[in-house]
């Protein structure tokens, strides 16, 4: 007869390459059932878009043979919860797990497009995910939802109007372009801006979520240092193409963030319209503006190049269409978007349990 004991012995041999702690100190393994040879247990993980799931599931199964019995039927069950670094005593956006800022240097590198394709992936995977479109002077998100000249509804609760955000494709978004009229100039001052997305953001019901993703707008002035200054963000994103020019203004979007009155982590750079692929030669890859360029950044700033997106005109005409490109699901651009997701909240996780071990909130 096995025992729970010798099972969590064997565990304790699995180590999470991430975080490197074994599952039982890292309290991932629960609800033991044993029945004679026949082992069963819960895996429980920091986000439901681990990209070591399987890994961590097949060395499970080895632990349990080598430690407590060859012949053991092991039957693992996954589920996640997505950890979190905030204090519980923030009141901001309180039940909002982790607050992730896509950032760029410059405009038209596709930082939008990014953001949007970065949160409905992660919604894919299963976690609760919301989109706010910070990018006061170029909204994009209501034209690559479908949602254009549709205002928001509103509700009233304890004597105050709340803003309900649109769900669509899983997830829960909002933009200062559902207030806008997006056909004239927004001609607003800096604290005018500043205060209309504080009020999008805490004058919402936004629930529950596991991510918010935030499209910041690009560069380096009073908006996203307004947002950066005055939410609990968890890291950012740098999103740039491979080209000299928009590494350069990558390196000012980095030092904001580095700055030391800012100091937020970067959980890495994305580098978009990174290759193309012939559809009648799938076996080509064309680095039209140029190779590695990101990777050789990402390195110069020791933090991950986080992924590489293609050329594809699936993703300007579903940001034309309102059906974003990652929807369209085996894509090699959905699968891209995919590995993205997973990428992402691996680095989340890994930057969540740096800042537990050293005490930081």
């Amino acid at each position: 007869m096995i025992t729970q004991k010798q099972i969590l012995d064997a565990l304790s041999n699995v180590q999470d390459p991430d975080l490197k702690k074994d599952l039982v100190t890292l309290n991932m393994i629960q609800d033991i059932k044993i029945d004679g040879q026949k082992v069963k247990f819960t895996l429980v993980l920091t986000t439901p878009a681990c990209p070591l799931k399987d890994f961590l599931k097949k060395k499970c199964i080895e632990a349990i043979h080598k430690y407590a019995d060859p012949y053991a039927e092991v039957e693992i069950e996954l589920s996640s919860k997505v950890t979190s670094a905030r204090k519980e005593a923030e009141e901001m956006l309180k039940d909002v797990r982790n607050i992730i800022a896509v950032g760029s240097g410059k405009g038209g590198v596709g930082k939008s497009t990014v953001a949007v394709n970065l949160a409905l992936s992660l919604a894919r995977t299963g976690a609760k995910v919301g989109l706010m479109d910070a990018d006061i002077y170029g909204p994009s998100i209501p034209m690559m939802f479908g949602l254009m000249n549709v205002p928001p509804r509103m509700t009233d609760r304890d004597g105050k109007t709340w803003i309900i955000p649109f769900e669509k494709y899983g997830i829960k978004l909002l933009s200062i372009g559902f207030f806008v009229d997006q056909k004239k100039a927004l001609i607003w001052r800096g604290p005018m801006i500043s205060s209309a997305l504080k009020q999008l953001l805490t004058e919402s019901i936004w629930g529950e979520l596991d991510y918010m993703v935030i499209d910041l707008p690009p560069g380096t002035g009073d908006i996203p240092l307004t947002l950066i200054q005055n939410f609990p963000l968890t890291g950012a994103i740098i999103v740039s193409t491979p080209q000299e020019m928009a590494i350069a203004d990558v390196r000012k979007a980095a030092d904001m963030f580095n700055t030391e009155a800012i100091r937020i982590p970067i959980l890495g750079l994305v580098e978009n319209m990174s290759y193309f692929i012939p559809p009648d030669m799938p076996e080509k890859k064309y680095h039209v503006f140029g190779e590695s360029g990101c990777a050789r950044f990402a390195k110069e700033l020791s933090i991950p190049l986080l992924g590489q997106l293609p050329i594809e005109t699936a993703i300007s005409n579903g940001g034309d269409n309102g059906i974003p490109a990652s929807m369209k699901e085996g894509s090699p651009v959905s699968e891209a978007f995919a590995r993205l997701a997973e990428t992402v909240a691996q680095q989340v996780a890994i930057h969540n349990a740096i800042r537990e071990s050293l005490g930081v909130n």
